[in-house]
């Protein structure tokens, strides 16, 4: 096993990154490549998923160059995604999903909201299905999209011969295997994992998806994570840099990478694994818990089965728009400019020097509500929009920091809200691990303890959506003897941060205005 190496892949929405790792979980070397974005309207956001393949063959060529490692030591490679949708033809070439009709923009990107009606109509249904999806069909999952893809795009529809999430898609241009993730059909497919016949057949005839098989050429049982779905392809392995003996493992959505990265050391110990939440926090953010029993309530996605560790369920929360949200505060406010890492630290530093002078009472009357991409959880409301109270004429850099402050605090506030509906469900969450590109900000990480009470945990790998992802390799490469091994194995620990109990009464007051701006915004909805 020395001479024993795997490669993750993690495909996000602006970059693929690519990271060779050993057997111990360490990352030896890394590389990133963007990838492009069509935004053709309001509420529409495209892929290339030529562009995409591409920019993962180049990361994964500069990996294993930095890594130093030969690409005959590479056994075993895996795919993360974010969940967008890849439309091919039957010949297998691109089709269009856009309204420009350019065949190049053949994804629907995970966050392209054009498909809000679809979903308001599956979650009218009330069919069965719901019950594993917390009860409300979001139009960031796939059937929505289909939807409008058959409504406004027939032409495209009626060529169709592949359908799939891009996790799945990138281990079909891996492999030619039309196998597809336990983990991409059941989180957003609508796939009944924990069920004999996973597909509920009258769910797509009953939202006018009745010819999705004819379409789609989606195999009638999903592939575990982790499972080895083959070997690399001739033409793939010349494109990544690697070897045909290496072999591919069912991947999974970004987030559940995540998941498995800061929670797969309590693989083994399935009644404690309760207590801990992952936070993958990047442009949005996913909560993610897990449990031997299924745990369902409406506004929290899942339970799913299987979506990340075998026999355990999943619940899935989160945040639309977080990171995201920050930086589109800096491009909103008069005295802000780009968002890039130079002006998210110069906010910062200048926050800490306020707070030094004014304490808790910064911007105390200043309240955000920070739902401007709708209310993933635990609300579940696609429709909810973001409310700012407190505002006044300062356009100063200060008042910029006060409202970054203000908006940190809010997003903070929102994990609390999901926390709170998990734990009031069955959960008993008191470790929050967190890892994406929040970890680089020391004002969420701070109030990610202290608005929630919880103990943080940052994760000592410093990518641990590509950490989770080399686990699912090594697992396919029988390199562990399955998932469970892999993730106990490779896991890297972390450094702990408790809650400022001092803090507390703050932020038990913020909250109580966070739950009251979210009454009053519903309120001032249903005034007609």
């Amino acid at each position: 096993m020395t001479n024993s190496f795997v490669c993750a892949v993690d495909v996000g929405t602006g970059s693929a990154r690519a990271g060779i790792l050993d057997t111990g979980g360490t990352l030896l070397g890394r590389a990133e490549h963007p990838i492009v974005m069509n935004r053709p309207k309001a509420e529409h956001a495209e892929h290339d998923s030529q562009d995409i393949w591409s920019a993962v063959c180049i990361a994964v060529r500069a990996a294993r160059e930095k890594a130093g490692v030969a690409a005959e030591d590479i056994v075993g490679i895996s795919f993360d995604a974010t969940c967008s949708l890849v439309v091919r033809g039957k010949d297998g070439g691109q089709l269009s999903v856009s309204v420009s009709g350019e065949r190049r923009w053949d994804t629907i990107v995970w966050l392209d909201h054009r498909a809000i009606a679809e979903a308001d109509e599956c979650t009218e249904s009330g069919h069965a299905v719901l019950d594993y999806i917390g009860g409300v069909m979001s139009p960031e999952m796939e059937t929505p999209k289909l939807m409008w893809l058959k409504r406004n795009l027939p032409g495209t529809w009626n060529e169709a011969g592949y359908l799939f999430d891009l996790t799945d898609f990138l281990s079909w241009k891996a492999t030619g295997s039309l196998a597809r993730s336990q983990c991409t059909l059941t989180a957003k497919w609508t796939y009944l994992a924990h069920e004999e016949t996973g597909w509920r057949h009258d769910f797509f005839q009953a939202v006018g998806l009745g010819d999705l098989f004819e379409h789609g050429n989606l195999p009638d049982k999903a592939s575990p994570v982790g499972a080895d779905i083959g070997r690399l392809g001739a033409e793939a392995a010349a494109e990544l840099g690697l070897t045909e003996k290496c072999r591919v493992g069912a991947g999974v959505i970004d987030a559940y990478a995540g998941a498995l990265g800061v929670l797969g050391g309590f693989a083994g110990d399935e009644t404690n694994i309760g207590r801990h939440l992952a936070l993958i926090a990047g442009t949005s953010s996913c909560v993610m818990a897990m449990s031997p029993d299924p745990q369902p309530f409406a506004g929290v996605w899942g339970p799913y089965y299987g979506a990340a560790l075998p026999r355990l369920w999943l619940s899935e929360g989160g945040q639309s728009a977080t990171g995201a949200l920050l930086d589109h505060i800096i491009r909103w406010h008069g005295a802000g400019g780009e968002p890039d890492a130079a002006m998210h630290a110069r906010i910062a530093r200048r926050v800490a020097e306020l707070r030094a002078v004014e304490g808790e009472n910064l911007a105390a009357r200043l309240h955000v509500l920070p739902d401007f991409h709708g209310n993933r959880s635990p609300l579940a409301d696609p429709h909810a929009v973001g409310v700012v109270s407190g505002l006044t004429l300062e356009s100063s850099f200060d008042s910029l920091c006060k409202l970054y402050w203000r908006t940190a605090v809010s997003i903070a506030l929102g994990v609390r809200h999901v926390l709170e509906a998990l734990n009031e469900n069955g959960y008993l969450i008191d470790t929050l691990h967190v890892t994406g590109g929040h970890t680089k900000n020391p004002l969420l990480m701070e109030l990610y303890a202290d608005a929630t009470g919880c103990t943080v945990v940052e994760p000592l790998a410093d990518e641990a959506v590509l950490l989770g992802t080399g686990m699912i390799a090594a697992t396919a490469a029988g390199l562990f003897p399955d998932l469970n091994a892999a993730c106990v194995a490779m896991q890297q620990g972390g450094k702990t941060r408790e809650p400022n109990s001092a803090a507390a009464g703050r932020f038990d007051r913020d909250y109580r205005v966070f739950l009251e701006m979210h009454r009053q915004r519903q309120a001032l909805d249903e005034i007609r």
